[in-house]
């Protein structure tokens, strides 16, 4: 723990962007009321409004998503974490875009695009994030609600 005064809301912002463009792993978290609740890590490419994420189509995961769009995003340590919850789209190989499936390739280092395995691609667009190191940064963790960051 650390003695350290609440971060404001415009050094929680930048805080947080950097870790949306500077992390390259998540926690997705989907459910589904035939495939249960699934939490799994995930590599992504954040392109400054959207996440883009990767999975088998047959998975847990693929599946729960394509049953039901809402899903939650964890990035970072406990005493330093984003928040994210958003709806996923599909995205299917064929109209990912190459630049798209480059980027996410070198981002990531790996290219579903070249598996043998079905992958299917799901673009999220946050719709609520929060943030906080410490109990002292509670108040004021919303810093995006409804598809609009605040401030």
């Amino acid at each position: 723990m650390t003695d350290a005064p609440p971060r404001g809301l415009e050094e929680r912002l930048r805080d947080t962007r950097a870790k949306l463009a500077g992390e390259v792993d998540l926690w997705v978290a989907t459910a589904s009321s035939s495939g249960g609740v699934h939490l799994i890590p995930l590599s992504y490419l954040w392109d400054g409004a959207t996440f883009l994420i990767s999975t088998p189509r047959a998975s847990i995961t693929g599946r729960n998503l394509l049953a039901d769009p809402r899903v939650r995003l964890s990035l970072g340590p406990t005493r330093d974490v984003v928040i994210v919850d958003g709806t996923a789209e599909p995205v299917d190989i064929a109209d990912l875009g190459p630049e798209t499936g480059d980027a996410f390739a070198t981002r990531t280092g790996f290219d579903p695009r070249q598996l043998d395995e079905p992958y299917q691609y799901f673009r999220i667009r946050p719709r609520r994030i929060q943030a906080w190191r410490e109990a002292n940064e509670l108040a004021g963790r919303v810093l995006m609600r409804d598809g609009r960051w605040l401030g």
